[in-house]
């Protein structure tokens, strides 16, 4: 197996596990109430991310670009993640 075929079973298990700790606290409390949507686009914008990183490190050759880009790609992830949690931008997106 190489390096890449290792990094992505890498980002697939670790999208699993993410989008397991919301469906066991769903088992736990009353409180955190996920419908199939929610664990799609969760799933969808994890997936995304994580293999638009891989991209970049297979693409990009110097250091500073590659921690550049996928940084501008783990903020857009969680500017899109706020503002489909809470709205912070108030698109029609998050419900506003």
């Amino acid at each position: 197996m190489t390096i890449q075929n290792l990094r992505l079973t890498s980002i697939v298990v670790v999208v699993a596990i993410l989008l397991l700790i919301p469906y066991a606290a769903m088992q736990v409390t009353g409180e955190v109430k996920w419908t199939g949507i929610d664990f799609l686009v969760a799933a969808v914008l994890l997936l995304g991310a994580g293999l638009a990183c891989e991209v970049a490190l297979r693409l990009v050759t110097k250091l500073e670009y590659r921690v550049a880009v996928c940084a501008a790609i783990l903020l857009g992830l969680v500017l899109v993640w706020a503002e489909l949690a809470v709205g912070i931008f108030g698109t029609r997106f998050a419900g506003s």
